[in-house]
């Protein structure tokens, strides 16, 4: 991957170093996954009130989730989005920042840990993954723990 473009949007407070992690992490998640394209995508923190809405909305669910990814193409074209020669703007990624806290406490994790699982879980759903069916999920998660510990972001 040659050039990575990320839109970040706080609806809510700033974290400290949230933006750096946030290239930092999807930097190393596209390259593990091995595109080689030019990558553009938006991450937007929001409060549990904002996702609810976008989930209702979208996915008919009327409660708050902890992150929603909206790809920007259909996932038969993966392959063509991966290695592509021009730049690709692979989707959305929204989450909810009240969520990252209550995990992180459930988990007994930092917040830039929980923060950095939602996320890369957000870029392998743009990417295509789902965790619909067991095995699916079992993929999903395997490429999510992958991901976390060449960050050493590993569960406690």
């Amino acid at each position: 991957m040659n050039n990575l473009y990320i839109d970040i949007m706080w609806e809510v407070e700033e974290e400290k170093n949230i933006e750096n992690l946030v290239h930092t992490v999807v930097q190393k998640a596209l390259e593990m996954q091995n595109v080689t394209a030019d990558v553009e995508l938006s991450v937007v923190i929001t409060d549990n009130n904002n996702i609810q809405q976008i989930n209702k909305e979208f996915r008919d669910k009327d409660m708050p989730t902890d992150v929603l990814s909206f790809p920007g193409y259909e996932p038969e074209d993966i392959i063509a989005v991966k290695n592509a020669d021009d730049l690709m703007v692979i989707g959305d990624i929204i989450i909810s920042k009240e969520k990252v806290i209550e995990q992180a406490k459930e988990y007994e994790n930092t917040f830039e840990r929980e923060f950095s699982y939602l996320l890369v879980h957000g870029v392998l759903h743009l990417l295509g993954y789902d965790h619909m069916e067991e095995d699916e999920k079992a993929i999903m998660r395997k490429n999510e723990e992958m991901i976390l510990a060449e960050l050493n972001l590993s569960r406690n």
